[in-house]
């Protein structure tokens, strides 16, 4: 079972993803919303980390936390703005 419960490229090449943070089978379910940036990169192999969420919700489900996340993560325009209220650009 992945932890990612969702995926895409945006146009300028950086990885969004809604990422499960809690255990698998645990209650209640948190995801992130995370903006992956180095994916792809050469520097991307040299190193751990993750990047920081730049929102975060509870649910009962995976299916719910993915619902209520989506609408943020499936357009750029909604992303760069959730990136710039949090300081991320």
């Amino acid at each position: 079972m992945t932890n990612i419960l969702y995926e895409r490229t945006m146009a300028a090449g950086a990885v969004v993803r809604i990422r499960r943070i809690s255990a698998a089978g645990a209650e209640p379910v948190r995801a992130i919303i995370e903006v992956d940036r180095r994916a792809g990169t050469p520097r991307k192999s040299g190193g751990g980390g993750t990047p920081p969420p730049l929102m975060a919700v509870e649910g009962s489900t995976d299916a719910e936390v993915t619902a209520s996340l989506l609408p943020f993560a499936v357009e750029d325009s909604a992303v760069a703005r959730l990136m710039a209220q949090r300081g991320a650009q």
